[in-house]
């Protein structure tokens, strides 16, 4: 009992600090899903280096003496309490900022996660020597410290940030730390603290498809751990990042995958029927055709449709690399090393996902490539040797893959019509019915997996389309419309910009006239139009902040003499915007521009107060919403930086969350700030009028009450919602409130 409650709150611990610290460096680093999956990388691998200290720890000392090194790194780590972002680390570099990342993740809490992470196997080693009745398969410890994982990764964005924020949570979890190290001393001393003798485990009676467990692993053994637990790994980094992308960058979509993952080690790190883990195989090999099988729609569905999908697939991968794992595990004498190597699987597994595939892959690839790959993690495979039947059959579904994804644009190449791009599903069709003939054969399943692959990857689909390049905050496409009339950005799966381009056939057209959301007639042009009315009257030229580039069509807004200033967090962008050639807003409108690059909330701390005239905010990833540019202390900043009768404007147009909603609970903490809401209810939804909605601020009423006048103009509507603050954003109710449709 005490090693089982020790085991829980260890891992309460482990999993509540990983969304508590990232929430607190959210704002630092610019609400990007990359965020988290770089998180993820360094929470990976410091579980690794916690699991390798555990095992050097159980090899090289007695019981006695590695209780006490372990009792005296629990003393050090409580040096590095309470948990915050140190104030020499408040700035990432504009260049690369991931290991800039890493680098404050190891400085902030890298001592007290690399102690609790170690908790895990130590506590499954002590079990081990004490001579209990289960001493002898100690691998339940695991199933019960997953338990509490799960439990604090789903209670954090539901109740603890809620009713806490991160700041007090910091302070509470410094107290579990202590409380621990007190569960931590009753359970040495349960296990022997007064023996001298290393620990001489008795025999388990561990199952072993592919070596001989009450022996030394094999290295085939060993290379097998790596590698199941490497798929799962990587595929949690990549569908996290995958879901973060359309809805935002916060705890509940950062944790939910995260609990899921962990709850697949709970349901089968334990003995199981074994018409359950046939249930589970032929689950597995289902889920993972239909999930490339959606991703090989050219048009995006639903999000909830498609992450269906994705969430099916994800859940069975897990249950079925993690079977795999436990079925291949060795005797209680190498449960340390077997962790260990678990997570160096898991370490790699994250830095592919997060830091390697952003570098190779101009797409998300990675997403369908582990999607195919895990075909390889099923209990099939252990042990299987290849025939030379089976190479040739290997070979020869990737030789008829390879020609049926290229044909189509081959014949098209020589004038000749082919159904050709447009069938990506029916040639990943094909494949299915591959699969399913080759079941008992798995090195055609992973030939055909690794096909459906290429498939997506190489033809027209929901994860390959236009001209893409990646960074650090997501994937931009430059791609023609069908009719040819406009080059179109795109972040993720939204629009955001789009420029006509004259043809040869058509009479001249004016291409600084800006489209999309930005179009003449559009929320954002008729409050400029308005401020500059306003200042004319007042005999000045305007100064305007911009924050988000996006394809630079706010420039064209702007007239001679007035002065603008554009922010933007992503080199990368101003890149595509300015000196691409895709768009040419800011070359024609700003041919000098007034570039500030770095975070908004960074950036604009440093201009005067009361500088602007009209501040925009204008930068929300693909539909996923940058929360610290909406909390109570954002607004604050810009209320700061508007002049006594200037205007902020924050666009908040998004398919999935009631963003009206929280600005109407958020102004009762700004009294600084007066909101009006303006909708669009007149674009005729094409590439040059899209539909928008704009929140416009005022310091005084009667600044505000000037574009009443405007169409669309209403108070904000309040939807019960909590304010979003720096150290608490709910996104889950704002997101049922769009779903029930009492939002905006």
């Amino acid at each position: 009992m005490l090693f089982t409650l020790t085991s829980f709150v260890s891992a309460f611990l482990l999993f509540l600090i990983q969304p508590m610290f990232t929430k607190m460096v959210l704002p630092i680093l610019g609400g990007s899903p990359s965020v988290w999956a770089v998180a993820l990388v360094f929470f990976q691998s410091a579980l690794l280096a916690g699991y390798a200290y555990a095992h050097l720890l159980t090899r090289l000392f007695p019981l006695r003496t590695g209780s006490f090194v372990h009792v005296g790194v629990l003393v050090v780590a409580v040096f590095f309490l309470p948990i915050a972002v140190p104030d020499s680390w408040q700035e990432p570099p504009l260049d690369w900022p991931y290991l800039w990342q890493l680098g404050l993740y190891a400085v902030a809490i890298g001592v007290p996660f690399l102690t609790v992470a170690a908790n895990a196997p130590l506590l499954q080693a002590w079990f081990a020597g004490t001579g209990h009745a289960r001493s002898a398969d100690p691998y339940f410890l695991y199933a019960a410290s997953n338990f509490g994982s799960f439990l604090a990764l789903m209670g954090y964005p539901f109740l603890f940030e809620p009713v806490a924020g991160v700041s007090a949570l910091s302070v509470y979890w410094s107290i579990g730390f202590g409380l621990l190290g007190f569960l931590l001393l009753g359970c040495m001393a349960s296990a022997g603290w007064f023996k001298t003798t290393v620990i001489v485990p008795p025999v388990g009676i561990a199952n072993d498809d592919f070596g001989d467990v009450l022996g030394r692993p094999t290295w085939r053994q060993r290379f097998g751990w790596i590698a199941l637990a490497f798929v799962p790994a990587g595929l949690l980094t990549a569908f996290t990042t995958h879901l973060s992308t359309d809805i935002a960058s916060a705890p509940l979509l950062w944790v939910v995958p995260l609990a899921l993952y962990l709850l697949t080690f709970v349901v089968v790190f334990r003995r199981l029927p074994a018409t359950v883990v046939r249930g589970i195989a032929v689950l597995h090999l289902a889920a993972v055709v239909l999930a490339l099988l959606q991703l090989s729609q050219s048009e995006h569905d639903n999000w909830f449709v498609s992450s269906s999908f994705g969430f099916a697939a994800f859940v069975m991968i897990g249950l079925m690399a993690h079977r795999t794992l436990y079925e291949s595990r060795p005797a209680p004498r190498f449960l340390t090393e077997f962790y260990l190597l678990m997570s160096l699987g898991g370490a790699l597994g994250g830095l592919f996902a997060a830091l390697i595939a952003p570098t190779i892959f101009s797409e998300v690839f990675e997403y369908p490539l582990l999607l195919a790959l895990s075909v390889a993690c099923r209990p099939v495979f252990v042990g299987w040797r290849f025939s030379r039947n089976d190479l040739a059959l290997a070979l020869l579904i990737v030789t008829a893959g390879a020609a049926a994804i290229f044909w189509g644009p081959l014949l098209n190449q020589f004038g000749v019509p082919a159904w050709g791009w447009g069938l990506t599903p029916l040639i990943v069709a094909i494949f299915v019915v591959v699969v399913v003939a080759t079941w008992r054969m798995p090195l055609a399943q992973l030939a055909s997996a690794l096909v459906i692959w290429a498939a997506v990857s190489l033809l027209p689909s929901g994860v390959m389309s236009g001209n893409a390049q990646r960074s650090y905050f997501g994937v931009y496409r430059v791609s023609q419309s069908t009719d040819g009339g406009h080059n179109v950005l795109t972040h993720g799966t939204t629009l955001h910009g789009a420029q006509r381009l004259q043809k040869a056939d058509e009479p001249k057209i004016d291409v600084t006239v800006p489209g999309t959301y930005y179009y003449p007639e559009s929320p954002m042009a008729r409050v400029v139009a308005s401020v500059r009315t306003t200042l004319f009257q007042q005999v000045r030229r305007g100064r305007y902040g911009v924050v988000g580039l996006g394809a630079g069509s706010l420039a064209c807004l702007s007239k001679p003499g007035e002065r603008w200033r554009f922010f933007e967090i992503d080199p990368l962008m101003v890149k595509i915007a300015a000196y691409s050639g895709y768009f040419t807003y800011i070359g024609n409108c700003q041919p000098q521009p007034d570039f500030v690059l770095g975070d908004a909330r960074l950036t604009l701390s440093r201009e005067n107060a009361g500088y602007f005239d009209l501040l925009i905010i204008d930068a929300f990833t693909s539909d996923a919403v940058p929360v610290h540019l909406m909390t109570a202390e954002a607004l604050k900043l810009y209320a700061d930086k508007i002049a006594p009768d200037g205007v902020a404007l924050l666009h908040i147009s998004n398919r999935y969350l009631d963003l009206e909603g929280v600005i109407a609970a958020t102004m009762a903490r700004v009294p600084e700030l007066k909101a009006l809401i303006i909708e669009d209810f007149d674009a005729n939804g094409t590439y040059d009028q899209t539909n928008s909605t704009v929140a416009v601020f005022a310091k005084n009423q009667y600044r505000l009450d000037t574009f009443r006048t405007l169409p669309g103009a209403r108070d904000p509507k309040g939807a019960g919602l909590a304010p979003w603050t720096d150290d608490s954003s709910d996104v889950f109710m704002p997101l049922l409130s769009k779903l029930r449709g009492t939002g905006s």
